[in-house]
């Protein structure tokens, strides 16, 4: 009988271990455990704080999902080296490596891409094209961090994707990134979106170190009509012209050109609605939660990915100074009737609409007459179209 008893205990001790052995808790590494509490941060920065929520929520679940030890959901070693292994999908792959393949691919950017242009208005651009020069300066930021993440040890197409932080834009440094150095898609995109979520904290002390109280409170004239004809001409003349230019571009600049057709020319209203809703919807959420998995443990908590934070602030930064520098320099030769406020050229930067409210605000402080969302919407869109193209020229140079 005891030895029954003992046969019994035995048996369901070596059950217990084995059991234990299955979990996911045998498995956790320290990396796992800071992973989890990261992705933890973020989600209460998207939930409680509202820090671009819509895409911050889903990238920070990814990032909870891909860290859970023995979950499987996501394999870094199917895109090891830049390229799908398609060889090992068949028996390998996970939920989450399959939805990857639609940013691996750049799908997802370009579709979302779509649904910006439908909810884009052009015609503040349209209607003041100086505003394309503002939108142009804030991609300083880009070409400059390229140079001084080079200058730090990253390779030339890593330095490329980490420099397009600076234009402000989710999508357009995903896109890039998966293209030129997808080991950092994580760490990128986290920057890029949080960064974005802190365009009224990182902004207004450089728009206001950069001008002055008399600069600040400067009234511009109100913008002319745009009239229809010319909004639907708009995306047809960008998309030809800057395709032939830069055809690196044309994925990004045609979806966001295609959106704004859709919106503008009247005709395939639900269309238009799809892409603004139900289209980007979907998209944001595959998106976000496959952005998220890439950030595991071993590719997150590192050196470089702290350098990269760094660098997408100065980045940020940086393009927003371009643009302020560049409208003090252009008003050196127009009459004073014709004077342009700078600080809508840290609008340029393509943080959409938030950089525009920014400027709105900070002008209303030196002057509450003051209304400069409009002509600050111009250099905001511009900058869409202007991160775009940097986009271009980066993935034609080191792609």
């Amino acid at each position: 009988m005891g030895y029954l008893l003992t046969a019994g205990s035995n048996f369901t001790a070596e059950s217990l271990q084995t059991f234990f052995a299955s979990t996911g808790f045998a498995g956790a590494t320290w990396g796992n455990i800071i992973m989890i509490c990261v992705a933890f941060f973020l989600l209460y920065l998207a939930i409680k704080h509202k820090f671009e929520p819509l895409l911050l929520l889903t990238i920070a679940f990814g990032m909870l999902l891909t860290n859970l030890p023995g979950a499987g959901m996501f394999h870094a070693s199917l895109f090891a080296d830049g390229h799908v292994h398609w060889e090992h999908f068949v028996n390998d792959a996970g939920l989450l490596d399959y939805l990857y393949l639609g940013v691996k691919l750049g799908i997802y950017p370009c579709l979302i891409f779509i649904g910006v242009g439908a909810m884009t208005d052009f015609g503040p651009l349209i209607a003041n094209p100086k505003s394309f020069l503002l939108g142009a300066a804030a991609q300083i930021g880009i070409f400059l961090t390229f140079i001084g993440a080079y200058a730090l040890g990253f390779t030339p197409a890593q330095a490329g994707s980490i420099g397009i932080i600076g234009g402000a834009d989710g999508p357009t440094a995903i896109y890039l990134t998966s293209k030129l150095a997808p080991e950092l898609l994580g760490p990128i995109a986290v920057a890029a979106y949080s960064y974005m979520a802190l365009v009224p904290v990182i902004q207004p002390p450089i728009m206001r170190a950069l001008t002055t109280k008399k600069e600040r409170a400067i009234k511009m004239s109100q913008l002319r009509p745009v009239s229809k004809t010319e909004k639907i001409l708009f995306p047809l003349v960008i998309a030809v012209i800057i395709s032939l230019l830069l055809p690196s571009a044309a994925p990004l600049i045609g979806c966001l050109m295609l959106g704004n057709l859709m919106k503008e020319c009247g005709v395939v209203e639900r269309l238009s609605k799809t892409v603004q809703n139900e289209l980007m919807n979907i998209v944001v959420i595959f998106l976000g939660i496959t952005v998220g998995a890439t950030a595991t443990a071993e590719a997150f908590i590192n050196l470089r990915t702290l350098s990269i934070l760094m660098l997408g602030v100065i980045a940020f930064g940086m393009g927003t100074a371009g643009g302020v520098l560049l409208a003090k320099l252009m008003n050196l030769f127009v009459k004073d009737d014709k004077k342009i406020n700078p600080l809508i050229g840290s609008a340029g930067v393509s943080a959409v609409p938030m950089a525009a409210r920014v400027s709105q605000l900070e002008g209303q402080k030196e002057n509450p007459s003051n209304f400069l969302l409009m002509h600050a919407m111009g250099p905001n869109v511009a900058g869409v179209v202007g991160s775009a193209v940097a986009a271009g020229i980066l993935l034609s140079y080191l792609g």
